[in-house]
């Protein structure tokens, strides 16, 4: 039985914390960049429209997703945000580059959220093409980078 295509960045905004006073830091990156941008500019729309100020959004553009990680660690070292979204896209290839990616993003990120108490959301979409990349960048499933920061603002509220 097939079931109805459901977007899965709607979101209630009643329920969302207001951004109001946050400062956001985003990091992306340019490899992949029609997915990126898409996913960094839903990122921000997203923040506009829960109320974060224009001055309190930072963008932080890295060349690619593993370099997401060293860009995120500087935007958390300032201590100048109040969480930090990390985006970039990997599409799987001929090759383990992929899986190497991947694995080291994740890993990267999951230790900066350990270590620091700034949160780092982990807006690194993995996928096996690029129709893939494009449906969930403002595509049929939504965007990710609205749900991105929708993650970063209720956890600033959850724990800050």
């Amino acid at each position: 039985m097939a079931t109805a295509l459901h977007n899965l960045s709607d979101y209630d905004a009643q329920k969302v914390a207001s951004g109001k006073g946050r400062k956001i830091g985003i990091v992306y990156a340019d490899w992949n960049s029609e997915i990126t941008y898409a996913l960094r500019d839903g990122a921000v729309k997203t923040l506009r429209d829960n109320g974060v100020a224009e001055e309190d959004i930072t963008l932080y553009n890295v060349p690619g997703s593993f370099e997401l990680i060293y860009g995120a660690s500087q935007m958390v070292k300032s201590n100048k945000y109040d969480a930090v979204i990390a985006i970039g896209c990997v599409i799987r290839g001929d090759t383990p580059h992929f899986d190497y990616i991947c694995e080291g993003v994740t890993a990267g990120l999951s230790q900066l959220n350990v270590q620091y108490d700034t949160p780092v959301i982990f807006g690194l979409i993995t996928t096996n093409n690029l129709l893939q990349a494009q449906e969930r960048s403002g595509g049929r499933h939504g965007n990710k980078g609205d749900e991105c920061a929708v993650t970063a603002l209720q956890m600033i509220a959850q724990f800050k």
